[in-house]
């Protein structure tokens, strides 16, 4: 599998240049059992909390090129094939960085640790913030709790009313121009 901590170095400094924070790097593979991978990246204009289609096309060719380069010297980073999806986080965004705790608090979130944590695995509720490290949240059964950020498995913000009034709505302009390229890797070596 891929390095992410090497992926995350070799990608952070692409979107900061383009005036993006990186949300989250990821691997996946299909659930088909088919060999096929995706490397995903989620990254926001700080502005605006997510990216339109061109921003997220402007950070793919970025990184592309930069892992092209690295190859080309030598340096593999993601063995055999995969392809690049590269998108905004959404409303119901993971909860990847110590600063997403806090700039969501008072939304519903989901927080799952790596394994139980005071008796209990998964947490639902509103988060109340970040405090000495630990993601607060105000969980249905087990009251407020305190999570350790290194123990959190996965965290994202749950879809609501509320979540969907102070998010700003997504720019879709540009979707309605996109147009699929379906040349294959044959008829684009053979150009």
């Amino acid at each position: 599998m891929a390095d992410i901590a090497r992926l995350t170095e070799v990608i952070e400094p692409e979107a900061k240049a383009l005036g993006f924070e990186l949300v989250r790097v990821k691997m996946t593979s299909s659930e088909a059992g088919d060999g096929d991978r995706a490397l995903q990246v989620m990254a926001e204009d700080p502005a605006t909390g997510q990216l339109i289609i061109d921003q997220c096309a402007a950070l793919s060719r970025r990184i592309s090129d930069r892992l092209d380069a690295l190859e080309a010297d030598g340096e593999v980073i993601v063995e055999g094939a995969y392809h690049l999806e590269v998108s905004s986080p959404g409303i119901d965004r993971p909860l990847t960085r110590p600063n997403d705790f806090s700039d969501w608090s008072g939304h519903e979130a989901k927080i799952s640790m790596d394994k139980a944590w005071d008796k209990q695995r998964n947490y639902k509720g509103e988060l109340k913030g970040l405090e000495d490290g630990m993601a607060v949240i105000e969980d249905a059964k087990a009251g407020e709790v305190r999570l350790p950020l290194s123990k959190i498995h996965a965290a994202k913000l749950v879809l609501t009313d509320a979540l969907i009034a102070a998010t700003q709505p997504l720019d879709t302009s540009g979707a309605e121009d996109i147009v699929e390229d379906t040349t294959t890797d044959e008829e684009k070596a053979d150009d």
